[in-house]
């Protein structure tokens, strides 16, 4: 079955093209509802740190097992193997479970939307942006909301769409259902505030998770130089979200700054009225590039013996 995981990849993406499912049946809202669910700021740091650890534990084999049997129950429509209409139409299927643990569309507008909230008014782009990060952005410049609008779109190109097609090219269905629970938990809990103990376990499995497709990102983004990535990246305090974001600014010849924290590519442009249309395209590119690779790593690991 090599070509299957890439019939899915393709079917995920053309499918993301119509925007989310309804919340209800998100996989992702409903891995949020669950973590949500534990209280444990409250505790101190061991326990808390055992207790995050659990529900994560919990949490992942749950998502894990829903997957895997979702998968088992689809790859029963490739019985007979031999027709290229069943596969097609499994790998369509596939494409559709998948969908959901990846969002492209979604992210490419949000940011677009940063951009037209800009047009009307200062305001209106900082109340826009503060749907996107977590800063305070009360007090952000025009430049500084560009800025802040382009550098999540290049961290969440990794965290939305290259890293669970990278674990989905690995490990199935499970794997990118893994990742994305991974991911939403270090979201919510991964943090250096009250939540710092109960989040460490989720916040360290995201790292490593991500440790990779971090650095497909980038790669994948096509800057002028992979050491001048590597250089920036190190300025940021992620060991995974400056990968992106630094292949971002060097592509685009932009400086991205998170005031008090670090200034990617110092040198380069403000990012005026245009750049963060720019990142879109780049970003999409990305995509194309990105899904090839992977599509081509899953049909590669499939055709080993």
């Amino acid at each position: 079955m090599p070509l299957l995981l890439p019939l899915a990849i393709v079917a995920a993406l053309l499918v993301d093209r119509l925007g989310e499912p309804p919340a209800w049946m998100h996989p992702v809202v409903g891995m949020g509802r669950y973590l949500g669910w534990f209280k444990l700021t409250k505790l101190t740091a061991a326990p808390a740190f055992i207790a995050g650890a659990l529900a994560w534990l919990v949490g992942a084999a749950l998502v894990g097992f829903v997957a895997l049997w979702l998968e088992g129950w689809v790859l029963l429509g490739l019985q007979p193997w031999h027709s290229p209409w069943r596969l097609l139409a499994t790998g369509l299927l596939l494409g559709l479970l998948l969908k959901p643990l990846l969002a492209w569309r979604m992210l490419a507008d949000e940011a677009l939307a940063v951009e037209t909230a800009l047009n009307e008014s200062l305001d209106a782009g900082r109340a826009r942006l503060s749907r996107l990060v977590s800063r305070d952005t009360a007090t952000l410049t025009e430049t500084e909301v560009r800025e802040a609008a382009i550098e999540t779109l290049a961290e969440n190109l990794n965290d939305s769409v290259i890293a669970p097609l990278f674990w989905f090219a690995i490990a199935g269905l499970p794997g990118a259902a893994i990742y994305r629970f991974a991911n939403t938990a270090d979201a919510m809990w991964g943090y250096r505030d009250e939540r710092e103990w109960c989040g460490k376990w989720a916040a360290r499995a995201d790292d490593v998770l991500s440790w990779l497709p971090a650095r497909l990102t980038a790669l994948v983004l096509l800057p002028p130089s992979l050491l001048a990535v590597a250089r920036e990246a190190r300025r940021t305090p992620s060991p995974n979200s400056g990968w992106p974001m630094a292949a971002m600014a060097l592509r685009l010849g932009v400086r991205l700054n998170k005031p008090g924290v670090y200034s990617l590519h110092a040198g380069g442009q403000a990012a005026t009225a245009g750049a963060l249309q720019a990142a879109c395209t780049v970003a999409g590119q990305g995509v194309v590039a990105g899904a090839v690779l992977i599509a081509a790593l899953a049909w590669a690991l499939r055709m080993a013996p």
